[in-house]
């Protein structure tokens, strides 16, 4: 295994330089820290890829180097974040749900080390665990969708089957059945194993088997898969909604709108605050009312939402931070109701 470090450096303490930058210094040599993506690759233009350009982010304002090693297959987890701690990373930041047991494992060894998991829980006095409530940017996509639908009928592909994914595809069908109580809402997952994150020929073929179906607006919540149903919108002239990072300009003019899953703010937030001396373990469950989730709305799809539309997601949004919708969960008991 080869774990690979960034290439900027961290300024010394140089004669001549102000009290401030010295006392910078001395905060950086108090972290080295570490990420572990997860399958799909740190470019997977989603949820990987938001978690990058947070820490990218922190890298960029403090000049502090993080590790950094990308999962390719199962087996790497557990020893990856053993390597980051044995090495002296702390904090450790673990992208994804799948993490969560090798996490566990690495996390009781290391009992001085912070972890952060994002998209999982551990309880462990020694991790942080942030989650997020997907089912309610989903909610707002889905408002979106099918008021932008002209055929009465919008899709969801997911990537691997599982709850977690189910949540994105029931606060979908929500927010659209909102709008439109008569809108057909199809599904599809894309598979059962961590390859389903992957597939982007599989999501061209299950977005062209549900045009077929007169669905011309899509959501995909599957990773680098979503590259492949962006694309089949695209030659099909229909619609597409990213997920996660803000993937509007993957195809502007095509892409309706992205949901945002704060993941960067997520993994920022984890080293600027092991750095301040902040960090704490515990769970943290960021929604719509703490900025965690919400929808893209920039120069590539502006012309693609009216005010009207504009406003009915403005209004559902306030409505569901105010408490007035509640958005159903999927995982609180594996139903989904409207």
């Amino acid at each position: 295994m080869t774990i690979s470090r960034t290439n900027s450096s961290v300024g010394g303490c140089l004669a001549g330089l102000a009290g401030m930058l010295l006392s910078s210094a001395a905060m950086a040599a108090d972290v080295s820290p570490a990420v572990v993506f997860d399958m799909g690759g740190k470019f997977d233009k989603s949820f990987n890829q938001g978690v990058a350009e947070g820490v990218e982010r922190f890298k960029a304002e403090t000049g502090i180097e993080y590790r950094e090693f990308e999962v390719t297959n199962e087996t790497q987890r557990e020893q990856a974040l053993r390597r980051m701690a044995q090495r002296g990373a702390n904090p450790i930041l673990g992208v994804g749900f799948a993490q969560a047991g090798p996490m566990e494992t690495v996390a009781k060894e290391f009992p001085d080390v912070s972890f952060t998991l994002i998209d999982g829980v551990v309880d462990l006095p020694n991790v942080q665990s942030v989650v997020f409530k997907e089912q309610e940017g989903s909610f707002l996509v889905g408002v979106l969708a099918a008021m932008a639908s002209e055929t009465g009928a919008v899709g969801f592909v997911g990537g691997m089957d599982i709850p977690l994914i189910r949540r994105f595809a029931c606060g979908y069908e929500q927010g659209a059945k909102h709008a439109n109580v008569e809108v057909n809402v199809i599904q599809n997952m894309t598979g059962t194993t961590p390859s389903a994150w992957n597939d982007p020929g599989r999501g061209s073929e299950l977005a062209k088997g549900q045009f077929d179906r007169d669905v011309d607006v899509i959501y995909a919540a599957a990773g680098g898969t979503g590259v492949g149903v962006y694309q089949a919108a695209v030659d099909a002239g229909n619609l597409a909604i990213g997920v996660d990072s803000n993937q509007n300009y993957l195809h502007p003019g095509s892409m309706l709108t992205s949901m945002l899953k704060r993941v960067d703010v997520a993994a920022y937030n984890a080293f600027q605050d092991a750095q301040k001396g902040t960090w704490e373990p515990g769970l943290k469950v960021l929604g719509l009312a703490e900025d965690g989730v919400g929808w893209a709305l920039d120069e590539h799809n502006e012309a693609l939402i009216d005010e009207v539309m504009k406003a009915a997601v403005e209004v559902a949004s306030a409505e569901i931070i105010s408490g007035d919708i509640v958005v159903h969960d999927y995982m609180s008991d594996n139903s989904c109701t409207y």
